[in-house]
């Protein structure tokens, strides 16, 4: 069986990135790398632990399936300029079936949820966000 932590680890990063956007809409906000994922511990030479990069990669992720803009990296730390897309943001002021927002409903989630829940939360959401 295939460990998922890696899977696991992005739906949190992405529910993360997502928050953080939505927090600070409309203004355009630089996101940090260690603000999503933890502290990092580069190598003695410098390099990004891979939980690191795949938080970065998560971002990346964001930005070409359609959530999210940035204008560009700031090396490995960080994206510039970035905010949710139109569609992103509609994606977060939907209501949830129970009549709450999908922003609220995935704050809670990320803080109080298990990574099943959070699975489950962030693949309805990419399943509303692929009909907008």
């Amino acid at each position: 069986m295939l460990d998922d932590l890696h899977i696991h680890d992005f739906y949190r990063d992405a529910g993360r990135t997502l928050l953080a956007l939505f927090n600070q809409f409309p203004a355009p906000a630089t996101v940090y790398v260690e603000d999503i994922a933890g502290p990092d511990t580069p190598d003695e030479f410098g390099l990004h632990s891979p939980r690191h990069l795949a938080c970065l990669g998560a971002m990346s992720w964001l930005k070409q399936s359609g959530y999210i803009h940035f204008t560009q990296l700031v090396r490995q730390e960080a994206v510039e300029e970035a905010a949710l897309s139109h569609r992103g943001f509609l994606l977060l002021v939907n209501n949830s079936g129970d009549g709450e927002s999908n922003a609220r409903l995935l704050d809670n989630t990320v803080r109080n949820g298990s990574s099943p829940q959070l699975q489950e939360l962030m693949e309805r959401l990419m399943r509303e966000f692929s009909t907008l």
